[in-house]
């Protein structure tokens, strides 16, 4: 069986324009969307987990990566998505949690980390070394050579672990790798930016250079076959309020230079929020995987507040009410150590930050339980009354369209998770050339 991702690379090299989309997120709901979404159009899904959600000691899901497969997994047989059509990805996968400890350590819990997620099955691996550690010298930046050689010193503990697997499961797919990093750490800039820098192709190239080099000192000539992308900041990010938007102009030699390197494409990170035309000319121009993240729960929280909306207009009696935007603000003020770093300002700035920031820091509290009852209720007070199409059409525009065209149930369930879908069906007009001629999706 072939990697889906390597079949991707394998139509670009003859001129067939194609891509994936990574989706990032730990969001139930937002899982649940992605995968019925391609049940419906028979799509392979690359659901992708950084190593602040998942790893050994369960991140900020409390999970590992083998719950978080079995997580993945239990959603999609809920909806009777097979299994196979999952493609499982771990993204920054390195000592970026441990980076406050010196090298030595934070790079062993790095190899304990990529160890357990090839034994988990996992196939797409990102292997992020870029990021200081506790006893490098704070006054010089970490050379390339330094990047390369814990670079290879993962993945050659992903080599091992895939050997192992091997032993059990013959017929496993070679997982394929992700090296570079030219981005910020998950999740979006921690400032806002006038300008994005975007990598030139010198540093492009010092970085294939750097890790060839190590591959070859490491015992490991043959690993390039196995790099299938490396990651660049092609001139997209954003902020809390800001987007810096796709100009394929700026990032035009860092393109044409990839030309060079018919074997791997770029990984394009912080994508979120780019127009579906901008998406599709990235794809177009070598940046093959494009990776959403907050975007998704961004969206789901925006239909979350609009159904609150709606209850407040539906649900007389407050004390009947889910009044889910309350309890969600609660929650991220009580435990503000996900957010205080990012949000900055007055207490009002801050206060429309935590609602409405872009960099969606509430996904990190939607799996408390108490917000999850919040929701659960939300859905259910309006399932129990019935939902005005014109109060419809004034909170959820696009859901309206559809529910109009008896395409959508009018359940409070199926609207939420549709705003997510509107978010996915930009990646997918992104990569795939019948959403491109169709014209059906572009924004």
């Amino acid at each position: 069986m072939k990697h889906p991702i390597r079949e991707m690379v394998a139509k670009r090299q003859v001129g067939i324009h194609c891509g994936i989309p990574s989706f990032c997120c730990a969001s139930k709901l937002v899982i649940e969307a992605i995968l019925e979404q391609a049940k419906r159009f028979d799509d392979t899904v690359l659901i992708e987990a950084t190593s602040n959600q998942v790893n050994q000691y369960g991140g900020y899901t409390n999970m590992q990566p083998e719950d978080f497969k079995n997580f993945v997994y239990q959603i999609a047989d809920k909806i009777e998505f097979s299994r196979d059509k999952v493609v499982l990805g771990g993204d920054h996968l390195g000592p970026l949690p441990w980076a406050d400890l010196p090298a030595e350590e934070a790079m062993e819990q790095a190899i304990k980390l990529v160890r357990l997620t090839i034994a988990a099955g996992y196939t797409k691996l990102h292997l992020d070394t870029s990021m200081k550690l506790g006893d490098d010298p704070a006054e010089e930046p970490l050379s390339n050579e330094k990047i390369a050689e814990r670079g290879a010193i993962l993945y050659k503990a992903c080599e091992e672990a895939f050997q192992n697997r091997l032993r059990v499961e013959p017929n496993a797919v070679h997982p394929v790798f992700v090296i570079g990093s030219e981005v910020p750490i998950p999740g979006g800039a921690q400032k806002e930016k006038a300008t994005v820098a975007v990598t030139s192709p010198e540093d492009f190239e010092a970085t294939l250079v750097a890790y060839k080099k190590k591959f070859v000192e490491l015992g490991l000539s043959d690993a390039w076959e196995h790099i299938i992308a490396v990651v660049v900041q092609p001139g997209v990010e954003f902020g809390n309020a800001t987007i810096h938007h796709y100009n394929r102009l700026d990032s035009l030699r860092l393109c044409e230079c990839l030309k060079k390197y018919p074997d791997i494409v770029f990984e394009g990170h912080s994508t979120d929020y780019q127009a579906p035309a901008k998406l599709r000319e990235m794809v177009e121009d070598g940046i093959a995987i494009i990776k959403v993240g907050p975007a998704l729960t961004f969206a789901l929280r925006e239909a979350l507040f609009s159904l609150s909306m709606m209850e407040k207009e539906l649900i007389l009696d407050s004390q009947d009410r889910a009044n889910f935007i309350e309890v969600l603000d609660a929650a991220m003020e009580a435990e503000p150590k996900h957010w205080e770093k990012y949000y900055h300002g007055t207490a009002k700035e801050k206060r429309l930050c935590r609602r409405y920031s872009f960099s969606d820091r509430s996904r990190y509290y939607m799996a408390l339980p108490h917000v999850e009852a919040a929701v659960e209720k939300l859905f259910y007070n309006l399932n129990s009354v019935e939902i005005p199409l014109n109060m419809l059409r004034q909170y959820m525009p696009l859901q309206y369209i559809k529910v109009r065209d008896g395409k959508l149930p009018c359940r409070a369930r199926e609207l939420a998770k549709d705003s997510v879908v509107t978010m996915v069906e930009d990646y997918n007009y992104a990569v795939k050339y019948n959403y491109m001629i169709s014209g059906v999706f572009v924004r």
